[in-house]
């Protein structure tokens, strides 16, 4: 089961970076384009976010934006978890 979700849209070099980080260091994740399923937009906004990406896990709490901080964080709790 993945544990991460990105959201995100189409043409965001955010994305592509976090996605890019992601794939780089071997985590799974799945993601949801909020170009292709606008649905979810009030989802991220009712979270409190107003653009992508939004990373979600259950290991670490939810954070918008391209943060390889948190991103090095994240993939430090999965390998622990």
């Amino acid at each position: 089961m993945k544990q991460i979700t990105v959201y995100t849209k189409n043409n965001c070099i955010q994305c592509k970076m976090t996605k890019r980080f992601l794939t780089e260091h071997n985590v799974d994740f799945t993601e949801k384009n909020t170009s292709e399923n606008p649905d979810l937009i009030p989802y991220l906004k009712d979270q409190g976010f107003q653009a992508v990406p939004v990373v979600e896990s259950k290991v670490l709490d939810t954070f918008g934006g391209f943060r390889p901080d948190q991103l090095k964080r994240l993939v430090e709790q999965l390998a622990t978890a």
